[in-house]
């Protein structure tokens, strides 16, 4: 971090604190592996698998009654296996919640209980064209998307706006160092990341040398008015709300922590 450079374009620096955040991140807490949908299914799993099916390729090669015997023993003992393995397994989870319960970790708790409670949730990505008929295609999909906030974030009647207000702007001075780590102590924990990654435990745990360094980017971003591209692009998030599984729209936006430089009254 020592080594930035303030005169650096504002992309190259926020690439430059993005990943010494990132890099640093995954030395001290390494990387956590996603679950699996069956996560009792472990290596002795694999052997058993391999196990019938060296079996049913002896039944297929020579089908006599041995072949078939053996088959269906090893299929016994295949299934019987996987099934003490899942009871293990959720004999293990129950246990966990009542851990959880006892000691009042209530975030865990509940998480948890919806999973049990879920389960495996398939993905769907269909949704509904202007006419109501329903669309799978992925091409046409994206097409109905950009169609949809086209139409959502492009306002009109701007012109109506009257030129007294126009001419009413202030300057507002640049952000200071205070300000900008109010902003990063208030950020929520627990919340899903951007398109960086980066969730914001990692930027509010930084200390004062991520505070100055985001602070300088935010100075350079005030003065050359120009953001990092990244921080121009958005994540669409289509939420299924109660009903038909027909998808109402949900969004998350990366906000940054720059405010514009002058106020204006809003025209809406």
């Amino acid at each position: 971090m020592e080594n930035l450079n303030d005169d650096e374009d504002v992309n190259r620096t926020w690439e430059n604190i993005k990943e010494n955040i990132k890099t640093s991140a995954k030395e001290s807490l390494g990387l956590h592996e996603l679950k699996q949908y069956k996560p009792w299914f472990d290596e002795e799993c694999f052997g058993f698998l391999d196990q019938r099916k060296r079996a049913k390729m002896q039944w297929i090669q020579d089908p006599n009654q041995s072949n078939v015997d053996n088959l269906n023993n090893v299929r016994r003992e295949v299934s019987r296996h996987f099934r003490d393995k899942k009871k293990a397994y959720l004999r293990a989870e129950i246990e966990e919640l009542e851990s959880n319960s006892k000691i009042q970790n209530i975030r865990d708790l509940y998480r948890g209980i919806n999973y049990f409670k879920k389960g495996h949730q398939p993905r769907c990505n269909i949704v509904k064209d202007e006419k109501g008929d329903l669309v799978a295609d992925s091409h046409i999909i994206v097409a109905r998307w950009r169609n949809y906030f086209s139409q959502l974030f492009n306002v009109h009647g701007v012109k109506d706006v009257g030129q007294a207000e126009i001419h009413t702007a202030e300057l507002v001075p640049e952000p200071s160092v205070s300000e900008v780590e109010l902003a990063i102590d208030k950020l929520k924990s627990h919340t899903s990341p951007g398109i960086d990654q980066i969730p914001a435990e990692l930027i509010k745990t930084g200390g004062r040398t991520i505070f100055l360094e985001i602070h300088k980017l935010i100075a350079s971003i005030w003065k050359k008015e120009k953001l990092p591209e990244e921080w121009k692009e958005s994540i669409i998030l289509p939420i299924h709300k109660k009903g038909k599984l027909v998808y109402l729209v949900g969004f998350i936006i990366r906000t940054s922590f720059v405010c514009q430089k002058h106020t204006c009254p809003s025209p809406y």
